[in-house]
């Protein structure tokens, strides 16, 4: 099992991060995510890790893939794995209508056949076998003449990519977008995944796509988490994970269209879902966070003695993770890379 952490916007730049990123590197941290949103870009702060960096996988967690071009993705992809001497992981999600829409002006039109066919473009950019051309629903390339000037022309990448197969992983929540995610990706990143019920909510469409599986793809990996906190009299900080609970089960989205408050149903949480939306799209927003089910917080954190952490890491295990995305929990960089040591500890022996 693998362990991976996350820059954030929240937090700064990266350049201001960077120097945690490397201590965390150093204690055990195999994959660091840089988020985007509708913050600072993530590419330009993944160029910089790269530099800074010596052998952790860099991940972009996520780009939304309604904003770039698939060409211009798989460059900006084939860029950063040079850059990284072959570290990078293309991370992509569909963001939602909010943020699509209302920032980026594209429509929020079938993601799942966008999510499918950036795939297919991306790859054949990477492996260079021919000039790039594809006919799809939502892609065509070159531009079909009707369309355009109709000067367009199949190109190639102009550089050799250092890899011809880049690892791309999907944040994916919706059954039909799960099923294609285990198809076609090398990794799955699902927010709030609670291990104890991810086999009822997702055990299907992940046996459905695997079914259609390419046997040349590798086994597909899981990348999911929480907070991390090791030690005795730490289960207090496990209330620390109640503000991002709140925001994305009670407002991150519209309320027809919150793909996250639709997860914590399938969970059986469907009256608190119900509530802590209602809250939080009231602007109460202590209250949403305080409605979060005690029962969730537990079952979903890292944050104890080693004994119980020891036990939440099988659990995940069972349930097929294959890397712990940490949100280390301290005040100080000595403190959050201290519980990155303690969880390297106790991966290696399970």
């Amino acid at each position: 099992m693998k362990i991976g952490t996350s820059a954030h916007y929240a937090r700064g730049n990266v350049a201001q991060q960077a120097k945690e990123l490397t201590e965390l590197e150093k204690a055990g941290v195999d994959v660091i995510w840089v988020a985007e949103s509708y913050s600072f870009d993530a590419v330009s702060a993944l160029g910089y890790l790269a530099a800074v960096t010596e052998k952790a996988t860099l991940a972009t967690g996520i780009l939304n893939f309604f904003s770039r071009s698939p060409a211009v993705l798989a460059m900006t992809a084939a860029g950063i794995d040079s850059l990284s001497d072959g570290r990078f992981m293309l991370g992509l999600g569909a963001s939602g209508p909010q943020v699509v829409e209302g920032f980026h002006g594209m429509p929020y039109d079938a993601p799942v056949t966008r999510m499918r066919e950036v795939v297919d473009i991306c790859r054949q950019v990477w492996k260079r076998e021919e000039k790039l051309t594809y006919a799809g629903k939502k892609f065509q390339v070159p531009l079909p003449q009707e369309q355009g000037t109709g000067l367009g022309k199949p190109l190639k990448i102009i550089n050799h990519p250092y890899r011809p197969e880049i690892p791309i992983a999907l944040a994916t929540l919706g059954e039909k977008s799960v099923e294609i995610t285990a198809e076609i990706a090398d990794a799955w990143l699902p927010t709030f995944f609670m291990p104890q019920k991810a086999k009822e909510v997702w055990g299907d469409a992940l046996k459905r796509g695997n079914a259609k599986r390419d046997p040349s793809l590798p086994p597909l990996e899981i990348y999911t988490g929480g907070s991390v906190a090791i030690g005795e009299n730490v289960e207090h900080l496990r209330e620390m994970a109640r503000p991002g609970a709140a925001l994305y089960v009670g407002g991150m989205g519209a309320k027809d269209k919150n793909f996250y408050n639709q997860v914590f149903r399938k969970y059986g949480y469907e009256a608190e879902a119900e509530h802590i939306q209602e809250l939080y799209l009231s602007g109460r927003k202590s209250e949403a966070e305080a409605a979060i089910p005690q029962s969730y917080l537990d079952a979903t954190s890292l944050v104890g003695p080693e004994g119980f952490v020891r036990d939440q890491l099988t659990v995940y295990q069972e349930a097929g993770v294959t890397c712990i995305n940490a949100g280390f929990v301290g005040t100080t960089t000595e403190e959050r890379v201290r519980h990155c040591d303690a969880l390297r500890n106790l991966v290696e022996k399970i």
